[in-house]
């Protein structure tokens, strides 16, 4: 009964209200005749529910996480960590700044390989928006909590992208005779970030986390329910696979 009454509410509240107000729409125009405009409607409806149900978003979100598998030993000379975002001024143990989600994945990921491999840590991201974090230096604090020292991590603090990451990255790394990268960043985000680094001259070891979907996946009718957390991952998926193509055909 617990997961019938959440599959129901679901359909209540945005954004699968606006599904059901939709249908009864082309419903309404399949009623007055017009015919062409009432599928349509149903169809396009019909198109962004999928994409709003987890059954969808996680076999998007899942492809494109296993474009990379984590390698079981990683060497190289410097481990880079793309940033992710960050917040400006929320409170953090004392002084201002967090890490959002998903570089706070990389973060710990970033951390640990530094305890095997003991090669310095690049940490690659400026303040994107007025109102954000400075990623680079938020990221080298909470790095330094961790156990990493300071002397060891190097810092990439103007970056607004991607491609940025990469070229301004890279330019550190030729600058210090580094040559072996271990990449790491979101799954999802791992196939377009090793096409910029190439791009570079550099062949990283990519060294995917922050995974957003289990490998496994069990059917349950909750699946189909629409939510906005399945939408973004679906909307995710096809940012990630519109910039790639744009990474490698235009830039």
């Amino acid at each position: 009964m617990i997961y019938l009454l959440k599959f129901g509410a679901s359909f209540v509240l945005p954004p699968g209200i606006f599904f059901v107000c939709f249908w009864l729409l082309s419903f309404y125009l399949w009623r007055r005749r017009e015919v062409r405009a009432a599928v349509a409607l149903f169809l396009v409806t019909g198109i962004f529910y999928l994409m709003s149900t987890q059954l969808v978003s996680s076999m998007l979100m899942g492809s494109m996480e296993r474009s990379y598998e984590q390698p079981a030993a990683s060497a190289g000379d410097v481990i880079v960590m793309l940033g992710g975002g960050a917040t400006a001024d929320t409170p953090n143990m004392g002084e201002l700044g967090n890490v959002c989600a998903a570089p706070a994945s990389r973060l710990l990921a970033a951390a640990e390989l530094y305890s095997r491999l003991h090669v310095p840590v690049l940490v690659s991201g400026g303040q994107v928006y007025e109102d954000s974090g400075p990623e680079a230096v938020i990221a080298r604090r909470e790095l330094m909590r961790l156990g990493v020292p300071e002397a060891d991590i190097l810092l990439e603090p103007d970056s607004l992208n991607t491609r940025q990451n990469a070229v301004f990255s890279g330019r550190i790394m030729k600058e210090r005779g580094l040559a072996r990268p271990v990449l790491v960043t979101s799954a999802f985000h791992m196939e377009r970030s090793v096409l910029n680094f190439e791009k570079e001259g550099f062949q990283v070891t990519a060294y995917p986390t922050d995974y957003r979907t289990n490998r496994r996946q069990v059917f349950h009718y909750n699946k189909l329910m629409p939510s906005s957390a399945a939408l973004d991952d679906s909307v995710i998926v096809l940012r990630e696979k519109l910039r790639y193509l744009v990474t490698r055909y235009l830039e």
